[in-house]
């Protein structure tokens, strides 16, 4: 049926005596070449497909129509099948709905053939599909097929307007006043989400029913519900990108390409030979990501592995534990490499608990506690020493430099050789390591990845980010615990207990704010004496609390407590979520 209900009534097979005797040979198509016919029911030749629907002529009897000018048709029904007449509406019936019309004038350009009439009883009002589109009237495509006009349209009711500023359309992104007219419509399940009329029409057009949802939430059924209440039609069919033919050829290439920040192939990123340990292993979860196998201590290709973007969403979704948890390979590289390294990305990020029981040996099945872990793994560290050149006036650079060289391995013993960059015949100095680690501490406390005075919280740096430093601080603290280097005592409680037990777990306080104007918010929000002063700090700070996302409606005084600790979550654990996740 057009539209997914279209118009039904009884069958009349008498009516088709009324019709020619000798009709000519059906050829239903649209006007193509010179020809130009003007639909019957409002005389106009458009054709427009998004304002008016499809435009057809059924050759034979010589007749051309708009489909939603005959959709809509108070007169008239679908008494065929979809194949008969024209989108299964009956030419008797059609040419009867045309004579109907001809008796009746339109209210708007008061000229006959009238054949939409407003639903509402006792409006006498009629009118042309596309003089109702120009009054702004409303026509339903669902059950009845229902018009209205300008006075009785459905309208949409918003019980409060706090937007002081313009929003943009979801769709087009052009700014619109956000308040419901016939040109402006809201969604009915995200209050923020604005629409332009002509912009829902043509996306609604080219979804579909099986794709036409909000914009922000993906809601279908409520969505769509309301539009059409409020006037878009919503053809029964595919979306067009659906129909377009080879549309998703790219799909169908496999993505070969090892994506570890220490690629260990010399033949290059790209190289992939199968069944080798440079044989290309593609993300389970996204499949946009790959890793040679030994570039990820893969034993097989029928090992799962994840790439970081994709374990760092499970590890925020709480789905994480459910993840296949895979035992540690018998290879030569030692628990150290798999604690330290990136070059183990099948070890999926695990809450505490169970990282320790995966990082410890095969068969423990209990829990530890922190200082036994690093005692077990300094047991892993070989007597072999790998040496390390520092520049003591340097040490952070030469640090990195020596972590990042291809061939430092954590595991092995560590020795450090001080040198001078300006002494040009190269003498070393054998250094501390203790010395040395305590130094690297003193740096990473000082280094603009933390924040705070005294005890300390990370930073949100775009740059460390950028160069991956906060992947980096986290390794040297590693080693300095591991290798018996101090421990970093700079640690705010809010941050250890982020690590030990998890960000989800922790609750910050107000001492963890090193910016001195969010604390003053948090403080005078709540020190706030009456229900009307917290809505007025409300309003003073709306764009800040609705960028970070703790907007709430203030129903009682004791509602500042649960807005306070939105912020400070946010502002010292969710807006450092990705330091924290490369640390």
């Amino acid at each position: 049926m057009a539209c997914g209900a279209a118009r039904e009534g009884k069958s009349d097979t008498a009516a088709l005596e009324l019709l020619p005797s000798a009709p000519r040979k059906m050829n239903e198509s649209k006007t193509g070449g010179s020809q130009n016919p003007t639909c019957v029911f409002c005389r106009k030749n458009d054709d427009c497909p998004i304002k008016y629907g499809e435009k057809k002529t059924n050759e034979k009897w010589n007749l051309t129509v708009h489909y939603y000018c005959l959709l809509m048709s108070s007169g008239i029904w679908q008494r065929g099948k979809e194949e008969e007449g024209v989108y299964g509406f009956l030419i008797e019936d059609i040419r009867k709905e045309v004579t109907r019309a001809s008796k009746l004038k339109c209210c708007i350009c008061k000229k006959t053939g009238a054949s939409i009439g407003c639903v509402t009883p006792r409006c006498k009002r009629s009118y042309h599909f596309p003089c109702g589109l120009q009054r702004e009237c409303i026509f339903q495509f669902t059950g009845n097929f229902a018009s209205f006009c300008w006075n009785h349209r459905p309208v949409q009711i918003i019980t409060s307007n706090n937007y002081r500023d313009s929003l943009p359309c979801t769709i087009c992104l052009e700014f619109i006043e956000p308040i419901p007219t016939y040109s402006i419509l809201r969604s009915p399940c995200c209050k923020n989400a604005w629409f332009h009329r002509d912009c829902l029409q043509v996306q609604a057009i080219n979804a579909g029913v099986f794709f036409f949802r909000c914009t922000i939430c993906n809601n279908s059924d409520i969505f769509q519900k309301e539009m059409l209440r409020m006037g878009i039609h919503i053809p029964e069919k595919d979306a067009s990108w659906e129909l377009e033919e080879n549309a998703y050829q790219e799909l169908l290439q496999h993505y070969e390409h090892c994506d570890v920040r220490r690629c260990r192939c010399k033949e290059g990123r790209d190289y992939n030979v199968p069944d080798s340990k440079w044989e290309i292993k593609r993300c389970q979860c996204c499949g946009s990501r790959g890793t040679h196998l030994a570039c990820s201590s893969l034993q097989s290709w029928e090992e799962n592995w994840e790439c970081l973007e994709c374990r760092g969403i499970l590890y925020n979704s709480g789905d994480f534990q459910k993840a296949k948890k895979h035992t540690l390979p018998n290879t030569n590289v030692g628990i150290t490499d798999c604690l330290l390294e990136e070059s183990s990305p099948k070890l999926p990020r695990q809450s505490p608990g169970a990282q320790r029981e995966d990082l410890l040996r095969q068969g423990s099945k209990f829990r530890r506690d922190i200082s036994t872990l690093i005692i077990e793994l300094g047991f892993q560290i070989k007597k072999k020493a790998k040496r390390l050149f520092i520049n003591k006036a340097n040490i952070w650079n030469s640090a990195l430099d020596g972590f990042r060289n291809q061939n430092f391995n954590p595991s092995y013993t560590i020795e450090i050789a001080y040198v001078n960059e300006n002494d040009h015949f190269g003498k070393e100095q054998p250094g501390s390591k203790q010395e040395f680690l305590s130094l690297l501490m003193q740096q990473l406390e000082n280094s603009p990845l933390f924040e705070g005075s005294l005890s300390k919280n990370l930073s949100l740096n775009s740059q460390a980010l950028k160069e991956n430093l906060y992947y980096e601080a986290g390794k040297m603290l590693a080693i300095s615990l591991v290798h018996g280097g101090p421990s970093p005592g700079f640690f705010s409680k809010t941050l250890f207990n982020c690590l030990v037990y998890g960000p989800e777990s922790t609750q910050p306080i107000l001492d963890d704010v090193s910016d001195f104007d969010v604390a003053q918010i948090i403080i005078r929000i709540n020190t706030a004496a009456t229900v009307a002063d917290l809505n007025s700090l409300i309003n003073e700070y709306y764009n800040y609390l609705e960028l970070i996302g703790c907007l709430r409606l203030i129903t009682s005084l004791s509602d500042k407590y649960m807005l306070a600790k939105d912020i400070l979550v946010y502002h010292v654990i969710k807006r450092v979520q990705a330091p924290f996740e490369r640390w």
